[in-house]
C-alpha cells in the first residue's frame, strides 16, 4: 500500500504536469489524479498547488520528492543488478568530452573500446561548455582541472600540467623571464582568460598578462608560439611533443602549479551499470 501513488507523484513532480506525467507513465490523467488525491489523503498533506496553467510542489512535497526519488532510483538499481548478472555489457553510452583533449586522448580510446565491445554503442559529444549531465541525458562527462559540481561522483583518470613555453629564438631575442614580474615585459599569447596561474611561495597566484594575440584555440596558440610570436601557457597535451623535440622551451618551471586532475564524472543517482564501469576502467587504464 505504501508504494501506491509514488510513481505518479514523482512523475508529476518532475514534469509539473498531470497530463505529461500520465503520458510518461502510459496511463490516463484521471488515474494520475486519483492516485495523487489518495496519496494526499493518506499522508494528510497537500502535495501540489494546481491552477489551469501551472502545477507546483508544496514545501512538504519538495521534501517528500527527495526521498521518493531516492527510493525509485534504488529500486531501479536493484532490478538492474539482477539483470546484469544474466547478461554481458551492452546498450548505449552517451559521453561528453572537451574538444581538443577529446580528439587527442579520449576518442582513440573510445574507438578501441567499441572495437572490443561491439554490443555497446557510444555517442560522444565534443564541447568545451560544461553541460548539465541530467538535462543532456549524458552518462559520463570527462572534465579537466578542478571540479565544481559536488552533486556528481568523480573518478580520477589521469593528470595534466600547465607549462609556460616559448621558442629558443624568441627567448634569445627578447630575453628569458626568471620571475613572474618579468612577464609584463613579454608578449603573452592569450586564450579565454587574461591571467595565468602559478604557485609562488606556496600560494596560488594569478598573474595578469598582455599580448597582441588572443584566441580560444590552444592549437592556434601553439602555432603562434612556434612562429616566435610570444610566450604561451598551455596544458601538456598541447605542447609536450614540441618540448620533447626541442621546438619549445619550458620556462618558469619553479612557479608551475601542481598537476590537475582529469576526471570521469557521472550523476550520483545514475546506476553504475557494467557498461559504464567498463568504459571508465578502460579510460583509466590507458590514460594512466
Amino acid at each position: 500500500m505504501k508504494w501506491q501513488g509514488i510513481n505518479e507523484f514523482v512523475a508529476v513532480a518532475e514534469t509539473q504536469s498531470f497530463s505529461l506525467a500520465a503520458k510518461n507513465l502510459n496511463i490516463s490523467t484521471a488515474q494520475v489524479s486519483r492516485q495523487i488525491s489518495a496519496l494526499e489523503k493518506r499522508l494528510k498533506v497537500k502535495l501540489f498547488y494546481r491552477t489551469t496553467r501551472k502545477v507546483s510542489l508544496t514545501q512538504e512535497a519538495q521534501l517528500f520528492y527527495q526521498h521518493c526519488r531516492h527510493l525509485l532510483d534504488s529500486l531501479d538499481t536493484a532490478e538492474q543488478a539482477i539483470t546484469n548478472l544474466q547478461s554481458s555489457p551492452q546498450g548505449k553510452i552517451k559521453l561528453t568530452v572537451p574538444v581538443t583533449y577529446g580528439e587527442q586522448k579520449i576518442l582513440p580510446l573510445v574507438n578501441d573500446f567499441v572495437a572490443l565491445h561491439n554490443e555497446i554503442e557510444v555517442t560522444t559529444e565534443l564541447t568545451n561548455h560544461r553541460v548539465d549531465l541530467i538535462d543532456g541525458g549524458f552518462d559520463i562527462a570527462i572534465r579537466l582541472g578542478q571540479l565544481q559540481d559536488s552533486t556528481l561522483i568523480a573518478k580520477r583518470l589521469s593528470q595534466r600540467f600547465n607549462y609556460v613555453c616559448a621558442t629558443e629564438d624568441y627567448l634569445q631575442t627578447h630575453g628569458q623571464p626568471h620571475s613572474l614580474s618579468e612577464l609584463k615585459h613579454h608578449n603573452c599569447l592569450l586564450g579565454t582568460r587574461d591571467y595565468w596561474r602559478f604557485i609562488e611561495q606556496g600560494k596560488e597566484k594569478a598573474v595578469r598578462v598582455k599580448g597582441n594575440l588572443r584566441c580560444n584555440s590552444g592549437l592556434s596558440l601553439v602555432d603562434a608560439a612556434l612562429k616566435n610570436i610570444g610566450i604561451v601557457q598551455l596544458p601538456d597535451y598541447y605542447v609536450q611533443a614540441y618540448i620533447e623535440s626541442g621546438q619549445l622551451m619550458r620556462i618558469l618551471d619553479q612557479f608551475r602549479e601542481p598537476a590537475e586532475g582529469i576526471w570521469a564524472v557521472y550523476p550520483q543517482n545514475r546506476y553504475m551499470s557494467p557498461k559504464i564501469r567498463l568504459l571508465i576502467d578502460h579510460l583509466a587504464k590507458y590514460l594512466q
